[in-house]
């Protein structure tokens, strides 16, 4: 692709990533539900992973980052709460307003649903050779840093509720 022209097989590329992509989220979404995982669904994982990540931030700011709109956030954020996962702070730049923040409980069952997602992931590679696991990896990491650079515009957002 030269000058931002795609050619037939560009696009053809193109999709066959994009379904293989969507069976991949699928099927990982799918492997965390079942019976003895760690219950963490994908929002909250998206959630408290970012907010163990980049630290305390208010509710608008953590919407704005995970991609989704302020109630959707408001709901799995209460629910965080209520599990001990996350905690409210006060804001020292605005006592009206609070932070969000990652419990010491948080990071733990974050750290927990980060292996087994990994124990997952690593099973299915299991008979790939070392070299083309990384490469896979270097791959979908220079995939993901194009795609951030190449992303087009955010759609208008959606007060549906299905967010993140």
């Amino acid at each position: 692709m030269v000058g931002g022209t795609s050619t037939p097989e560009d696009l053809d590329v193109a999709d066959a990533v994009a379904r293989q992509l969507g069976l991949l989220i699928r099927l990982i979404q799918r492997s965390g539900r079942h019976p003895g995982q760690d219950g963490m669904d994908r929002a909250s994982f998206q959630v408290l992973a970012h907010l163990a990540t980049e630290g305390p931030q208010r509710a608008s700011e953590l919407a704005e980052a995970v991609c989704t709109d302020p109630s959707t956030v408001s709901r799995r954020v209460a629910a965080l709460v209520k599990a001990g996962l996350l905690e409210r702070r006060a804001d020292p730049d605005d006592g009206r307003a609070s932070l969000l923040a990652a419990t010491s409980e948080g990071t733990r069952a974050l750290e927990l649903s980060r292996r087994r997602r990994a124990e997952v992931i690593a099973s299915a590679m299991t008979d790939w050779p070392s070299q083309e696991r990384r490469k896979l990896a270097d791959l979908l990491g220079r995939f993901v840093t194009d795609f951030q650079h190449h992303e087009p515009p955010a759609a208008p957002e959606r007060r549906n509720g299905g967010g993140i």
